[in-house]
C-alpha cells in the first residue's frame, strides 16, 4: 500500500481544511444528527487511511451534538506505523476520543473494522484504489446500512499561475503515473469520484456532491515546493524529458521562494447517504 510522509500530511492540511466541500459535509453531518436521535450511544466513524487524523479535525467541529446528548468517537484506519503514533499523539494532544487500528485495508474493510461503526469517511484515498476495490467498498457499506464521506479525491485539473508551456506535460505525466498499482490494483486516480458516485447510486444511496478545490497561496511554501517537486518526481518516473524538467522545476522553486506562485488542484467531495 502506497504511503504518505507525516510532513507532507501535515504541509497540506489548511489546503485541505480550506477546500473541504461545506455543502457536502452538511448532508452528510444532518444524516448523522438523525442517526443520532434513535440512540443513547456513542456515535463510531471509521476514518479510511487516516494519516495523521486530519479527517477527524476537520469534521469533528461539525458533528459535536452536545443538544441531543451524544458523543462521537472516531475509529482511524492507518497502515503506516509512523502515521498511527502521530495521529494518536495529536488525538490526545487536542482531546479527541480516538482509537488507532494498524489496518492493511488493500483486501477490503474487514467486518472487524466495522464492527460498531455508524459512519465511515475518508479523505484523499479514493484516487489511490482500483475500480474493483471501490465496488466492493460500496457493496460492503450498503450491505452494512452505513452513510460515506469521500473528501477531496483528485479529479485530474491542476495549473498554476503563472502559466509555464511544460506545465501540460507534467499535468499529463502525473495523470499517467496515478494510474499505477498503489496497492489496491489499477488506480482509478481521476476517474475515482465519478466512479464512486455511480457505484453508490447503483446501490439505491442518495449521493451529495460538490467541488473540493485546493488553492495553495503564495505563502504556503512547504507545500507548494512538496507539491511541484512530488509532480516532477512522478514526470520523471513516467519518461519527461529530464533537461527540459529540471528547468522547469528550477523556476518553480524559485516562483515559490519569492511568494510568486499560486497552485489549484482540482478535487470533488461526495457524500453516499442510505435511504
Amino acid at each position: 500500500m502506497s504511503g504518505f510522509s507525516g510532513d507532507w500530511l501535515t504541509a497540506r492540511e489548511p489546503a485541505d481544511l480550506r477546500a473541504r466541500n461545506p455543502e457536502v459535509r452538511a448532508a452528510f453531518c444532518a444524516h448523522l444528527r438523525e442517526i443520532a436521535r434513535g440512540t443513547d450511544a456513542p456515535l463510531t466513524v471509521l476514518d479510511l487511511g487516516a494519516g495523521t487524523g486530519a479527517t477527524m479535525r476537520a469534521l469533528s467541529p461539525h458533528l459535536g451534538m452536545p443538544h441531543l446528548g451524544v458523543s462521537v468517537r472516531w475509529r482511524l484506519a492507518e497502515h503506516d506505523p509512523a502515521l498511527i503514533a502521530l495521529a494518536g499523539e495529536l488525538a490526545r494532544r487536542d482531546g479527541h476520543e480516538a482509537e488507532v487500528v494498524a489496518a492493511d485495508l488493500s483486501q477490503g474493510i474487514s467486518r472487524d473494522l466495522l464492527a460498531g461503526v455508524d459512519a465511515v469517511t475518508t479523505s484523499a484515498f479514493l484516487d489511490l484504489v482500483s475500480a474493483d476495490w471501490l465496488d466492493g467498498l460500496a457493496a460492503t457499506l450498503t450491505r452494512a446500512g452505513l452513510p460515506f464521506l469521500a473528501m477531496l479525491t483528485y479529479d485530474g485539473r491542476q495549473s498554476l499561475d503563472p502559466e509555464h508551456p511544460f506545465d501540460a506535460v507534467v499535468r499529463a505525466a502525473m495523470t499517467a503515473h496515478q494510474g499505477g498499482d498503489k496497492g489496491f490494483g489499477a488506480a482509478l486516480g481521476p476517474a475515482a469520484h465519478a466512479h464512486a458516485a455511480a457505484s453508490f447510486r447503483q446501490e439505491d444511496y442518495r449521493v451529495v456532491e460538490g467541488a473540493s478545490d485546493w488553492r495553495a497561496l503564495p505563502e504556503e511554501t512547504a507545500f507548494q515546493t512538496m507539491l511541484v517537486e512530488g509532480w516532477a518526481q512522478a514526470a520523471r518516473e513516467t519518461g519527461a524529458r529530464e533537461g527540459e524538467l529540471d528547468d522547469w522545476l528550477a523556476l518553480r522553486r524559485s516562483q515559490i521562494a519569492d511568494a510568486r506562485l499560486v497552485t489549484r488542484v482540482g478535487h470533488r467531495d461526495l457524500a453516499a447517504l442510505p435511504g
